[in-house]
């Protein structure tokens, strides 16, 4: 592919399909802590968009050098996902139910979302593997833009209905991040 135009929406239209997991998220974050400052979502936001980046030209890399390797780790991204999502959302579920005030996102649960909504953007490196170092490097840069775009409106979403639904908002994002645990899993095992 060569610069263009459609490189450049092609870039935008798979950062937003790799970004919904994480938009998802986000809402359910909002959810959790309705009382979230704007540093911390940039901050929630930025993690997201920058494992949504790192994870691609991970990928565009093991399709370069040890696509044997990649391979056959593939068919593990649906169980890691369901296994991160599934204990992340269990916890806040089980705090929302014991009416248990909301603790803020720790580092580990956030690298554990960022690593389960992004794990599957793995595979994005075969599609860009016929681009250029600089081209996937410039594809993931804008996927990463677009998922920090999508984080922050997905954050902002959450905050707002958390404040209206109170103490029943943990139980609501433990679903929801249930919910995409259990997407990414049947979607990857079954179809």
């Amino acid at each position: 592919m060569e610069w263009s135009f459609l490189f450049f929406l092609n870039s935008a239209l798979l950062g937003v399909g790799l970004a919904m997991d994480a938009f998802s998220v986000s809402m359910a974050n909002g959810l959790h802590d309705p009382g979230m400052s704007r540093k911390r979502m940039c901050i929630i936001a930025g993690t997201f968009g920058v494992f949504q980046a790192v994870m691609p030209m991970t990928g565009w890399v093991c399709v370069h050098t040890i696509v044997e390797m990649f391979s056959s780790f593939e068919t593990f991204i649906p169980w890691i996902a369901l296994a991160l999502l599934g204990y992340i959302g269990g916890k806040m579920l089980i705090e929302g139910i014991r009416g248990e005030e909301a603790a803020a996102l720790s580092a580990g649960a956030l690298f554990m979302q960022g690593v389960a909504t992004s794990i599957d953007a793995l595979s994005v490196g075969f599609t860009i593997a016929e681009y250029g170092w600089l081209m996937a490097l410039t594809a993931s840069g804008i996927i990463a833009v677009v998922t920090f775009f999508l984080c922050m409106a997905g954050l902002r979403i959450g905050k707002e209905f958390g404040t209206k639904l109170s103490g029943k908002a943990s139980v609501l994002g433990g679903v929801i991040l249930i919910g995409i645990g259990l997407e990414i899993f049947i979607s990857g095992v079954f179809f």
